[in-house]
């Protein structure tokens, strides 16, 4: 396996050809498609399509009332505007409050797309890639703001979103998810909830059935703190379409109940275990679970396998949530 290191490095010559996939595929063909493309430009990966996530929106630039680009960037037209009237917002309303200038936005989703890389449970890269579209918004200045998010991204604004030209996929970024993991751990080599998370599936029969990146994606995020450390964060998200199975059992449940109420869960999500790996990420399955499965264990009631007994009673001996 290659070093964390090689990893960056080999993921950052994967990108052009993926830029590249981005700019020919049309978003109205689908994610079938793009994947489609992209086994093409990187015959030695095969990527396939296990989610998205939408209802996201990022500041995009500004027009006038003739759909002319007066700057691609809100944010920074209005910092410079600001800077050259030394920060009088008063002043900044009042030059423009007559123009017809609208703000735009981009409205997207995220599309994850996975590639095994080796036969760990973190062994695979993760592709994320945007299916953007630019939207007109609301006209700036109209709604007389008082401050600089009332007039960026006011609240409440009643204006109809009008297309700005078609959907486009954009390149986000490609990683190996378990050189990402190795990078935590040398910033800071307490394991993390999500590691825990990875060795648990590994241990239980979850990681014998299935690959871990069937029913999951990382959501990964880099920031710099106050000491420009740069801060990693690892989030596991169940790639299901829509929410959770319903577990509607109630905290006296225990015995043959309770098995059959598991394995409910476990078949609609279609992995064993998949009510631990919920209870740890979500709501969907509550704490009390954990104990009545290890007391049913102790008490004779052997529904599960020995080894997910041990998982959960490792993490009652020590709780952790994601």
């Amino acid at each position: 396996m290659k070093e964390t290191q090689a990893w960056l490095e080999y993921c950052k010559s994967l990108a052009p050809a993926v830029i590249e996939t981005c700019t020919k595929v049309p978003v109205s063909s689908g994610p079938g498609a793009f994947v489609k493309a992209l086994g093409e430009a990187l015959p030695e990966w095969k990527f396939r399509h296990v989610m998205s996530r939408g209802g996201w929106y990022r500041l995009g630039g500004i027009l006038d009332i003739n759909g002319y680009r007066v700057s691609d960037s809100l944010e920074s037209w209005v910092e410079a505007a600001l800077d050259e009237r030394d920060g009088d917002f008063a002043k900044l309303t009042d030059d423009f409050i007559d123009k017809k200038l609208y703000a735009t936005r981009l409205v997207g989703q995220t599309h994850y797309l996975v590639a095994s890389a080796d036969e760990s449970t973190d062994g695979f890269l993760q592709l994320e890639i945007e299916d953007l579209q630019e939207m007109r918004v609301h006209r700036l200045f109209a709604n007389d703001p008082g401050t600089l998010e009332e007039l960026v991204d006011p609240r409440g604004n009643a204006d109809q979103p009008v297309p700005v030209g078609l959907p486009f996929y954009t390149f986000r970024r490609i990683q190996h998810i378990g050189a990402f993991l190795k990078r935590m751990l040398v910033q800071k080599p307490e394991a993390a909830p999500v590691h825990r998370m990875i060795e648990d599936w590994t241990k239980s029969s979850a990681g014998a059935a299935s690959t871990f990146y069937n029913h999951w994606v990382i959501a990964t995020r880099e920031h710099l703190d106050r000491y420009h450390q740069t801060v990693f964060r690892a989030q596991p998200i169940a790639a299901l379409a829509g929410a959770a199975p319903e577990f509607e059992v109630d905290k006296s449940t225990s015995g043959l109940d309770l098995h059959a109420a598991l394995g409910h869960f476990d078949r609609e999500s279609g992995y064993p275990m998949a009510w631990y790996f919920h209870m740890l990420t979500s709501k969907a399955v509550p704490h009390w679970v954990a104990q009545t499965v290890v007391e049913d264990s102790l008490a004779g009631f052997a529904y599960l396998p020995q080894r997910d007994v041990d998982v959960v009673r490792g993490w009652l001996h020590r709780p952790y949530s994601i």
